[in-house]
């Protein structure tokens, strides 16, 4: 029992903290518009050219696989960072002095992650009560088809995602920026893996049972129906099927038995999260490994001799100062740039360069279409732990007094900063580049010059708004899976997929990257006013 007061008090605490954050607004907004989304046909089910009428079990179970596949993505993204917060709160070195231990520890601070992300849940089910009286299809109000959907579908997902987004904090090697990408194939491993293999007893998220049982009605009520299944953004409105209704999931004794099977999978997550958790040690940290590289302490003997010396009494030397040159007092740009490509390359190892030189040798080798289409795809998707870094050091580092101090911080640093992160996307994709300009592509051309602003005034954006990597290594992350490796036409940044369009996406993305820009510079102004 005392164990179970102490998971609570810090699922209590951490949860309290973080309703009182902006980011937890934000949060609740973006639920609202999620709500919004659906309510207005935004975002819907789509069988072929149909969807069902919206009833309560229909409208409960589209904004329930709406918020079970759109927050469990980002739902990740917005609690991971229970443990880094005590990290750097050093919060998590008084509780390492306390008898609590790693277990409780961590079934409190997944405890606050489901909370967190339950609430998000309630909003949207909110928003679909009071969906079927917007709609005004059928007013006849069904409770539990509503809401069980909720309850069975979408708390034991987001319960899965609490649970990782604390595994990967408590495991070192996923900690980190490379973590916050697997996540987005983790998750769509995850969505993919039921209809790959036809196991039922594999879908965390419970998309594949809707989706059975939807599809079998479809056959049985809609003419000519293929077997098409979508929960996809539509632009236009799409028909109701005729005759078509659906009861809802049939929640049998062995259904309900599968969800709660999910729900224990996320207990048991935390707890073998703990025997790899280092419980805020620095001896079993990296940063201890790194502090094994410093000078040593110094000997008894050599103390003792240094404590002598600073007792003697000292005498004020006179200084000579020598005046800086002008030259020395403006140093070139170009140096500036050059300073922070080293700095954004700093840390990747020897297999990172290789793996980039064989991008690049491949887009000069291949043929045209796979050079510019998933071969600048991946060279662009490579180095995107560096460009997440950018604008975010201050924050990290605590260095935004030292930095903000610095004269034509906004003109001179911010600047070159940009233009570093240009030029890593310029070397990535050269190859693409050459290609195209032997072949007289010259709208390829424009989009690819196109696609590297953007990458460089996406990331400064994001990196100087929110302070944290996560949000670009997501978004982007997100984004070039949707673009550039499926090729989507307007989204596809690299202009691959743009058709005869490719001049005029380019356009926009060019329009998109200056007003980005525009605001990675208002924002860095207005930090500046506040130093």
């Amino acid at each position: 029992m005392r164990s179970l007061g102490v998971i609570y008090a810090i699922a209590r605490a951490d949860f309290l903290e973080r309703v009182r954050r902006y980011s937890y607004l934000v949060t609740l907004l973006f639920a609202v518009y999620l709500g919004y989304a659906a309510a207005t046909g935004r975002v819907m089910i789509r069988l072929g050219g149909y969807r069902g009428p919206y009833t309560s079990a229909w409208i409960g179970t589209m904004m329930a696989l709406v918020t079970t596949t759109f927050v469990s993505l980002v739902g990740f993204y917005i609690v991971k960072n229970a443990i880094d917060r005590d990290r750097q709160t050093r919060v998590g070195d008084i509780l390492a002095a306390t008898p609590l231990t790693k277990a409780s520890y961590l079934l409190g601070k997944v405890l606050s992650n489901f909370l967190v992300l339950a609430s998000i849940v309630v909003v949207l089910a909110l928003a679909a009560f009071a969906m079927q009286f917007f709609a005004a299809e059928d007013r006849t109000f069904h409770a539990w088809s509503l809401l069980s959907p909720f309850l069975l579908l979408t708390l034991p997902a987001m319960a899965i995602t609490a649970a990782m987004a604390l595994l990967f904090e408590a495991l070192p090697f996923l900690r980190g920026g490379f973590g916050n990408v697997l996540w987005f194939f983790l998750w769509s491993f995850g969505i993919a893996l039921p209809e790959v293999t036809k196991v039922r007893q594999l879908d965390p998220f419970g998309f594949w049972s809707v989706t059975q049982s939807m599809m079998a009605a479809a056959r049985a009520g809609i003419p000519g129906y293929k077997g098409d299944f979508e929960l996809t953004i539509v632009n236009q409105p799409v028909k109701v099927a005729p005759g078509f209704h659906w009861n809802g999931l049939d929640w049998t004794a062995t259904a309900l038995l599968l969800r709660l099977m999910w729900v224990a999978v996320a207990i048991a997550i935390p707890l073998c999260g703990a025997l790899f958790f280092d419980r805020f040690d620095p001896a079993r940290s990296r940063g201890f490994l790194r502090a094994k590289s410093q000078p040593k302490e110094p000997t008894a003997e050599e103390g003792a001799a240094q404590g002598r010396a600073q007792m003697l009494p000292r005498t004020a030397a006179p200084a000579h100062l020598t005046p800086l040159a002008s030259q020395a007092r403006h140093s070139s740009f170009i140096f500036l740039v050059a300073a922070e490509l080293r700095l954004a390359l700093t840390g990747s190892h020897w297999w990172w360069y290789a793996v980039a030189a064989g991008l690049l040798i491949a887009q000069l080798a291949a043929p045209l279409e796979v050079s510019r289409g998933p071969l600048l795809a991946a060279a662009w998707i490579w180095p995107v732990l560096i460009w997440s870094a950018l604008g975010t050091r201050e924050a990290r580092f605590g260095t935004s007094q030292l930095i903000f101090s610095c004269p034509r911080i906004l003109t001179r640093q911010l600047r070159a900063a940009w233009i570093a992160a240009a030029l890593v996307a310029a070397l990535t994709g050269l190859g693409a580049a050459i290609r195209m300009a032997i072949a007289g592509q010259r709208a390829g051309l424009l989009s690819w010059s196109a696609g590297v602003l953007f990458i460089a005034s996406l990331a400064l954006a994001l990196g100087v708004w929110s302070g944290t990597s996560k949000f670009f290594e997501g978004f982007y992350t997100t984004l070039w899976y949707v673009g550039p490796l499926n090729r989507v036409p307007g989204l596809d940044f690299t202009g691959s997929a743009g058709g005869h369009l490719t001049s005029r996406y380019a356009v926009v993305y060019f329009s998109i990257a200056a007003a980005l820009v525009a605001a990675a510079f208002f924002r860095r102004a207005r930090q500046l006013g506040r130093t």
